[in-house]
């Protein structure tokens, strides 16, 4: 398989219906010869981290990302999904894969601090850690660890998109969701399947 093709600013999608779902969806088309990474750099994982939701919006302050936050958080995508896709299959996971979901589960949350009551205006509210990126990523671990020990696991699925690798939880009233989005894959099929139809009428 190619390196994945940087796109730093892809738009995430967040479709997957669960925290662990969603960032394991930075890495997208990964059943291609070039899956794309959408962490191409820290700024890339802090703006990740800002849209889903793991740190507070009103803290404006740019929370600090470095290349060694980077590494540490494509690691533990990648063990997050070799841990989901064998949970999904009835498979024995990697116990290398376990001890870094544990690992990364255990850190500490971000703390929410009170901001300097100078600070003009500025929210009173910040959110602090030893290790901001890390410990907001200990949230997604948790969140991985509940899904595939739990009921919801059944609901899981793989986009059927042979081009898509998106994980989702299938929650429409009658479980038979084949598509990451509607909007995404499910209208590429749409539009694949009329074409189709129309080429066979075409040659009768």
């Amino acid at each position: 398989m190619s390196s994945p093709a940087p796109d730093p600013m892809s738009a995430f999608p967040f479709i997957g219906g669960r925290p662990c779902l969603n960032f394991v969806a930075t890495l997208g088309k990964r059943h291609t010869g070039t899956p794309l990474e959408r962490l191409p750099d820290p700024d890339a994982l802090t703006r990740w981290i800002g849209e889903a939701g793991l740190r507070a919006p009103a803290d404006d302050a740019r929370m600090p990302v470095t290349e060694g936050d980077l590494a540490y958080a494509r690691t533990l995508r990648e063990a997050l999904y070799r841990l989901v896709r064998a949970a999904m299959d009835g498979d024995v996971p990697d116990p290398t894969d376990v001890a870094q979901v544990n690992e990364a589960a255990a850190r500490p949350d971000l703390a929410p601090q009170l901001g300097d009551p100078d600070g003009g205006s500025r929210s009173p509210l910040c959110w602090k850690a030893e290790q901001p990126a890390p410990a907001a990523l200990a949230t997604v671990a948790r969140d991985a660890i509940l899904l595939v020990t739990g009921p919801l696991l059944a609901r899981v699925k793989e986009c059927e998109n042979p081009g898509c690798s998106l994980l989702f939880l299938d929650d429409s009233q009658a479980r038979r969701r084949r598509w990451c989005s509607m909007d995404r894959c499910g209208n590429l099929a749409k539009v694949a399947g009329y074409r189709s139809r129309s080429r066979a009428a075409s040659t009768r």
